[in-house]
């Protein structure tokens, strides 16, 4: 196992955004876009944070299943791996992990109760789809994430203020800092960027939704500042393209892929 991100198979299988966006041959038969592609994903993630509530795990739980499960899909085809069950077992591998297992049976009776007329899945099911994932991840399953370097960077960056203001502003910003790292994994910046560098730009964010001036904080760290800006504008873009997604556009998506939306 990698001891840092440098290391790791993460950081060896970072990915341009054109690669990620690659729907696989199976997938375009159906007329699965681009545009489908990510949609699916993006209800996947959903579910998943769902699901995660109503059997009490951690988020880094959470975030290391929605790794897992855009990971997969670089490689596999949606036809072949059924988005609904993925979610599942990627879950369930990721309880394993993180070290904070759940019981199998849990899953199957959560997903159930939550979406009744879309998960069917027995125990059988998601075990036998936990070893296809497995495979399909080449069994790396060590995620390095932004929240340990969000923590790291947070009381830096507010050094200039005064110490009660640094207490205050420091669990401000950092819940803040860790909402919008939260939406993060609707997107695919954890298969692109270092987790530093999306860190990074969730702090600038809100820095300038607090109104902080970091400039000078920013301006010491031996980082490429425009390339955090533009993971920024990734994460606006998304909130501002996030009021356009519907029920439909979902359902249609699914559709193609010949599921009970």
């Amino acid at each position: 196992m990698a001891a840092n991100f440098w290391e790791s198979s993460q950081y060896k299988q970072l990915l341009d955004q054109e690669e990620v966006d690659v729907v696989q041959p199976l997938d375009k038969e159906r007329g699965i876009s681009v545009e489908d592609f990510k949609l699916i994903k993006f209800h996947m993630s959903n579910h998943i944070m769902k699901l995660a509530q109503h059997i009490k795990v951690r988020q880094r739980v959470v975030a290391t299943a929605i790794t897992y499960m855009r990971r997969v899909y670089t490689k596999k085809s949606m036809v072949e791996f059924e988005p609904r069950l993925v979610a599942i077992a990627c879950l369930y591998l990721a309880s394993k992990a993180e070290e904070s297992i759940v019981q199998a049976r849990n899953l199957v009776f959560y997903s159930k109760r939550l979406y009744p007329d879309e998960y069917k899945y027995e125990l059988k099911d998601i075990l036998g789809m936990e070893m296809r994932v497995l495979e399909a991840l080449d069994y790396y399953l060590v995620v390095f994430h932004p929240y340990r370097s969000l923590s790291e960077y947070v009381p830096t960056s507010l050094y200039c203020l005064s110490e009660a203001n640094v207490i205050m502003n420091t669990f401000s910003l950092i819940f803040c800092e860790a909402g919008i790292v939260n939406d993060t994994y609707k997107m695919d910046l954890i298969l692109v960027h270092p987790p530093y560098r999306i860190a990074l730009a969730c702090i600038y964010i809100a820095s300038v939704q607090r109104e902080k001036d970091i400039t000078a904080w920013l301006q010491d760290l031996n980082e490429d500042m425009n390339l955090v800006k533009n993971i920024a504008m990734e994460i606006l873009d998304f909130y501002e393209n996030y009021r356009t997604i519907t029920d439909e556009k979902v359902s249609s998506a699914f559709s193609k892929l010949a599921l009970k939306p």
